[in-house]
């Protein structure tokens, strides 16, 4: 998904934001097949952005340096799978407390057993580097108090993945959720993260570079790919390898009170196992096999999105994976709330149904699937949601 220091971010002033888009919309049909022109200039679609519409304004011309990609379009585009633009906002770190480098390490606690049962169950949609609005919502639920110390007791806490990205300050994303997990397990409670996309993509960033990748459409580079959907170099710079440790042994999948938890709303976990365990554990020996290309599928898989948007072929895309897997319903983030609703502003820049619109988790696909990613990085709201749902 996805998010300085432990002690980074306490005191920080308003967010830094970009100018919020007013004038998304998504269009009648799914875009075209993921195809990045040479030195991916141009209006090509990348991997993890969204489909934005300018008007008549000129998007942003972005110079990248590494390898061309082709011009030939990927031999096969799975279902489900909806590539995006490039230009979605990106913006700085804004002021934090602390310097680059100042990651405190965590010590991890034995988790206690709490008396009476486990405790409320809460589930956190992708924050991409938003940290401030993070630490309110978390306070805002009672999860944290004012000093962002875990506050809970017993209660669980699941982050759905994308922490970095797009945002100001990623690694402080990452390192509370790491202090988080240690403070609740004390606590009797724990707070516990799934592997999104950008988890993947940061990795392969760091680990391979510049290093050329089969992309299927011609040669690509992961250090390109972050930088297009949103890498912001200050978080590159603060990485170590505690927080790449950490990143790397995220589960990809769990089934938490017959929900069953994922970060992408795609069928593409079915690729790697019949059972929850089977998935987590092929993902894991995928990536410690240090490969370029792997790891890049590995991203391109868990890139796809809308699986279970279509009002036909949604649901049974979700009793799929239900099927298999187990719960009876489907908790993800990833794919933006506005473009499954397809309500994100019309032609003449009417933003009433915009992503500021969005207050709460959507559920849809005959009410098997609660999409949590409420748009933070288009001025939308982080969602901090208790479940199960009443709806």
């Amino acid at each position: 998904m996805v998010e300085g220091s432990m002690t980074q971010g306490a005191g920080q002033g308003p967010a830094m934001r970009t100018e919020t888009l007013r004038d998304f919309r998504v269009p009648v049909t799914e875009p075209a097949p993921y195809e990045v022109s040479k030195g991916f200039a141009g209006e090509q679609p990348v991997y993890g952005s969204y489909p934005a519409y300018y008007g008549d304004r000129a998007a942003p011309a972005v110079a990248v340096p590494g390898p061309a990609m082709s011009h030939e379009p990927e031999p096969e585009d799975p279902e489900g799978y909806t590539p995006t633009q490039r230009d979605l906002p990106v913006i700085g770190r804004g002021a934090a407390g602390g310097g680059p480098g100042d990651t405190v390490q965590v010590h991890y606690v034995p988790q206690e057993t709490a008396p009476g049962g486990p405790g409320p169950l809460y589930v956190v949609g992708d924050v991409h580097g938003y940290l401030d609005e993070l630490v309110t919502e978390l306070g805002v639920q009672g999860l944290i108090d004012a000093e962002r110390r875990w506050s809970a007791g017993n209660a669980r806490l699941w982050f759905l993945g994308d922490f970095t990205d797009r945002g100001p300050d990623g690694i402080g994303v990452i390192d509370l959720v790491m202090r988080l997990s240690a403070e609740a397990a004390a606590a009797g409670g724990y707070c516990k993260a799934l592997m999104g996309n950008h988890e993947l993509l940061l990795i392969g960033a760091k680990r391979f570079g510049d290093t050329p990748v089969a992309s299927g459409a011609g040669t690509a580079t992961f250090q390109a790919a972050w930088l297009l959907n949103g890498g912001q170099r200050t978080d590159m710079e603060r990485l170590q390898d505690v927080h790449l440790q950490w990143m790397s042994r995220l589960d990809a999948a769990v089934l938490e009170e017959d929900h069953l938890l994922l970060h992408s709303d795609t069928t593409a976990y079915l690729d790697y196992g019949d059972s929850i365990e089977d998935v987590n554990d092929t993902i894991h020996e995928l990536l410690n096999r240090n490969d370029a290309d792997i790891t890049w599928d590995l991203f391109r898989k868990f890139t796809k999105r809308f699986a279970f948007r279509d009002e036909d072929t949604g649901p049974q895309a979700v009793r799929e994976l239900l099927g298999t897997y187990g719960g009876s319903r489907v908790v993800h983030g990833h794919s933006p709330i506005p473009y499954l609703l397809g309500e994100v502003g019309t032609e003449d820049g009417d933003s009433a149904r915009g992503p500021e619109a969005v207050d709460g988790p959507h559920v849809y696909a005959d009410g098997l699937a609660i999409a949590m990613d409420g748009g933070v990085t288009m001025a939308g709201k982080l969602l901090v949601v208790q479940l199960p749902l009443n709806n």
